[in-house]
């Protein structure tokens, strides 16, 4: 992925806002969060689910599936209209889901804003339904949030990354409700752990997990 802005600013200015994101947490309504819910009734206690699409989800997986502290990245569909789409139809940009991961976390060990700062900082927010080579509207930025927390959260990171700078550009991120997620086939699941020596891993997923590695070292499994 080619980024239109000098790495060290970039770092500066993420780190800014995150470490921002962090005195304003604990002030969330925590009323709002509990009426919203967070249809995630099937969690163990201490765990969360987040959901993001940030282009093609076998890019997604492989980065999250490095995290300290995150149990389970499962690919799939998000924000459509079609029950249980199949990856073809998907493709065919008719059913309206994104291509996601659903990530399951131990929010002991890491939190959202975490996990948002890392999907930020692992693609390019400003390129509407486009991620490098891959086009259509199932790439799309998205984050489908499951309660009021990851809400807020998500919208206060995307206005002050949008007013410091840090891209040249607007950021084109979808912040919806979380309303459905189908996962994809089994093929598509651990697609850069079973699949490393295929063309697409090695030119396209290796090189964001190096560059995520080196970013991120400190938050690895």
């Amino acid at each position: 992925m080619k980024i239109s802005f000098k790495y060290s600013v970039a770092v500066t200015l993420f780190t800014a806002i995150f470490f921002s994101m962090a005195c304003s947490q604990n002030n969330i309504n925590k009323e709002k969060e509990k009426a919203m819910g967070s249809n995630d009734n099937n969690l163990t206690q201490g765990m969360d689910t987040a959901t993001f699409g940030s282009g093609c989800f076998w890019c997604v997986e492989a980065v999250f599936q490095g995290l300290k502290g995150v149990e389970k990245v499962t690919s799939g569909y998000s924000g459509g209209t079609v029950k249980n789409p199949a990856y073809r139809e998907v493709c065919n940009g008719t059913t309206g889901h994104a291509e996601v991961c659903q990530i399951i976390f131990d929010k002991s060990k890491i939190s959202f804003k975490e996990l948002l700062e890392v999907f930020w900082k692992t693609h390019d927010p400003t390129t509407l339904n486009r991620q490098g080579n891959d086009i259509g509207t199932q790439y799309r930025s998205a984050i489908f949030y499951h309660n009021a927390e990851q809400k807020e959260l998500a919208e206060k990171y995307k206005a002050e990354l949008d007013k410091s700078g840090a891209f040249d550009a607007p950021i084109t991120t979808e912040i919806t409700p979380y309303t459905n997620f189908y996962p994809a086939e089994d093929y598509h699941q651990d697609y850069f752990n079973l699949n490393g020596s295929e063309p697409y891993c090695r030119f396209v997923i290796q090189p964001k997990v190096e560059k995520f590695q080196k970013v991120f070292k400190d938050k690895l499994t």
